[in-house]
């Protein structure tokens, strides 16, 4: 029995854990059929561009562009041990648009949107505003939900490309103002070392993971439970799953386009 009861807890938690990927499932299932099927509600779709898009766009510029000059400084120091600090533009864009523009974008709309979505969603539940939508016939999936993951798919690229572009900026300043690069030069590496399949590959990972983020958000809030303590732990479950599944969804992309 002894040894039986840890094999007991490893089955219990392995079962809860696929039953939270099935509910997860079920409900991204549910929100994309909301997506394309009427009627629609434009207000909320505008809303949520505006605050998933316009309103992150301060975080994610200073978020990427001090990335970029950090990311410069880094490469050339990591270069000079083997002579090649001529490599900076070519591995800061690489570097910016492969990856750390999409998943930094990506974690700080799970830190910003998800968790704001949550808690409203969730206080929505609380003060029975959810309740009063079903009572009006209005479905919240399609009212609540479906705005806004669509606006996450739609809005999270184009962050993802002004991430991009401002922490390229931000590695361009700190290697012509810092570490003796010509400017002209810089810009023509960066461009003749960047292809189609990094920019493809950056957006798409934007596309996925805005979706993640907005959907993590509004499952956590319409599976809150009640009171104070049920929109806290919404909230804080909304950004860690988000955060995570990014993460993850970033290696499986990256392995998927850019595996040998």
């Amino acid at each position: 029995m002894i040894l039986l009861s840890p094999l007991g807890a490893l089955g219990r938690a392995t079962l809860q854990t696929l039953a939270a990927i099935g509910r997860v499932a079920l409900f991204a299932f549910q929100a994309i059929g909301h997506m394309v099927r009427p009627p629609f509600y434009g207000r909320e779709f505008a809303l949520a561009l505006l605050n998933i898009g316009w309103l992150s766009l301060p975080v994610v510029g200073l978020t990427a562009i001090f990335t970029g000059g950090a990311l410069a400084l880094q490469i050339y120091a990591g270069g000079a041990r083997f002579n090649a600090e001529a490599v900076v533009p070519q591995i800061v864009a690489i570097g910016m648009v492969r990856e750390l523009g999409p998943v930094l974008v990506g974690l700080m709309i799970a830190a910003r949107v998800t968790s704001s979505i949550a808690a409203e969603i969730a206080t929505m539940k609380v003060t029975e505003q959810i309740d009063a939508l079903v009572t009006l016939s209005t479905n919240p999936m399609k009212y609540l939900v479906a705005p806004r993951v669509l606006a996450g798919l739609i809005v999270v690229p184009l962050l993802v490309a002004v991430g991009d572009v401002i922490g390229i900026f931000g590695g361009w300043v700190v290697a012509t103002g810092s570490l003796g690069f010509n400017p002209a030069t810089y810009l023509k590496n960066t461009v003749d070392f960047l292809e189609l399949l990094d920019i493809v590959s950056s957006l798409t990972k934007g596309c996925i993971f805005g979706g993640i983020a907005a959907l993590m958000g509004c499952y956590f809030g319409m599976n809150s439970g009640r009171g104070a303590q049920g929109v806290g732990k919404a909230t804080k479950g909304s950004v860690e799953a988000a955060a995570v599944l990014i993460l993850a969804a970033n290696f499986l992309l990256t392995g998927a386009f850019f595996s040998l």
